[in-house]
C-alpha cells in the first residue's frame, strides 16, 4: 500500500505518529501543491492520501482523475475543500481526525497583544540598532468584541475578561442567555464594530457569512481599534481592510488567515501598513500534530481492516 502525506510543510508528520505499524510505503510531501497535474502525478498509485487541513483541494474534478485513491483523510473534522459527496460517489472513504480547541484562541492573543503593541516592529527596531518608536494601546478597561461565541470565540471571551476588559459579543443566532452565563454581553453588530476597542472574528464561514466584514463594518470601527482574523480570510472584504490600513482609519490587524494561501509574494497586505501577519498557524501547535497525524494512523488501520472510523459526510 502506498500513502502519501501532503503539506508537511515542517517536515515533521513523520514524528508526530508511528507510521511504521501500517506495513506500507509512507512518502511525506513538504511543498505546496498548486497545479492539478502535479497533485495527479504526486498521488499516482496511492491508495491513501492524507491532507492537512485545507491545504490542498479536493474538489471533484480531481479526485476523477486518481482512480487508485480509495482513501482520503483530512485533519479535523472538517474540511470545505474536499468534496466530499464526489468522493463518495467515486468510492473513496473520507475520514477525519480530532483536534485542540485551545491552539488558535492562544494564537488570537498573541496577535492582539502583537497589533495592539507593536511587538514585531518594536523587535525589529530593537534588532537595527533602535529603542523606543511606539505607544501601545491598553486592554484592561476597554471592550472586547467577539463576532461568533462558539467553542474558540468563547475561549477568547475567557481571557479578555481575564484582562479585565468589558466582553460583548454578536452572531446572527447569539443565545442572548447563554451569553450572559459566560459574563459576556450580547449586542447588535453595529454596535459590536462602532464600540469595540477590539474585535475578533471566530466564524464559520458560508455563503450567507461571506464578507461578514465589508468597508461598511470597518467604517463604523474606531480609530484606535484593531482587527484580528483567525478564522476564515473569506468573512472580511480585504480590498476593504487593506484600503482603511492605508489610509489610517483603524491602528491596526492582525491576519492569520489569507484569500490565497500560501499568501503571493506580491500580494498587497505584504506591504500593508500597521499589520501583523501569520502563515496560518492557528493549529500549528504540537499538541494538535500529535493528535491530527496520530489518528490519521489510527483512520487508515481501522480502513484497512474493513471497519473505518471518523467517517465523514
Amino acid at each position: 500500500m502506498r500513502i502519501v502525506v501532503l503539506d508537511d510543510y515542517q517536515q515533521v508528520a513523520g514524528k508526530f505518529a508511528d507510521w511504521s505499524g501500517l506495513d506500507a510505503e509512507v512518502e511525506f510531501i513538504d511543498r505546496h501543491i498548486v497545479d492539478d497535474d502535479d497533485l495527479v502525478q504526486v498521488l499516482s498509485g496511492a491508495e491513501v492520501a492524507v491532507a492537512m487541513r485545507e491545504r490542498t483541494a479536493f474538489t471533484a474534478g480531481r479526485l476523477e482523475r486518481l482512480p487508485d485513491l480509495r482513501l482520503l483523510v483530512t485533519t479535523g473534522r472538517v474540511n470545505a475543500s474536499i468534496d466530499v459527496e464526489a468522493a463518495r460517489a467515486q468510492g473513496i472513504v473520507v475520514c477525519g481526525t480530532e483536534s485542540t480547541t485551545s491552539a488558535t484562541p492562544e494564537l488570537t492573543w498573541g496577535l492582539i497583544l502583537s497589533v495592539l503593541r507593536s511587538i514585531p516592529a518594536e523587535d525589529a527596531a530593537v534588532r537595527g540598532g533602535g529603542w523606543q518608536s511606539t505607544v501601545g494601546g491598553d486592554l484592561d478597561g476597554h471592550r472586547l468584541g467577539v463576532v461568533g461565541l462558539g467553542r474558540l470565540g468563547t475561549k477568547v471571551a475567557r481571557v479578555g475578561a481575564a484582562f479585565g476588559m468589558d466582553v460583548v459579543a454578536w452572531s446572527q443566532n447569539l443565545d442572548a442567555e447563554r451569553a450572559d452565563a459566560l459574563g459576556v454581553r450580547a449586542v447588535s453588530k453595529d454596535e459590536l464594530f462602532s464600540t469595540a476597542d477590539v474585535v475578533t472574528i471566530h466564524y464559520k464561514l458560508s455563503d450567507r457569512s461571506r464578507g461578514l466584514v465589508g468597508a461598511a463594518e470597518l467604517e463604523t470601527m474606531k480609530p484606535d481599534s484593531i482587527l484580528v482574523n483567525t478564522s476564515r480570510a473569506g468573512l472580511v472584504d480585504t480590498d476593504a481592510l487593506i484600503t482603511m490600513l492605508e489610509a489610517g482609519g483603524i491602528r491596526g490587524a492582525g491576519l492569520d488567515v489569507h484569500d490565497e494561501e500560501p499568501l503571493p509574494v506580491d500580494h498587497r497586505l505584504r506591504s500593508t501598513p500597521r499589520t501583523v501577519l501569520t502563515p496560518h498557524l492557528g493549529y500549528v501547535t504540537e499538541d494538535t500534530y500529535r493528535i491530527f497525524f496520530t489518528q490519521a494512523v489510527e483512520d487508515i488501520a481501522a480502513w484497512v481492516t474493513g471497519e473505518p472510523i471518523r467517517v465523514l459526510g
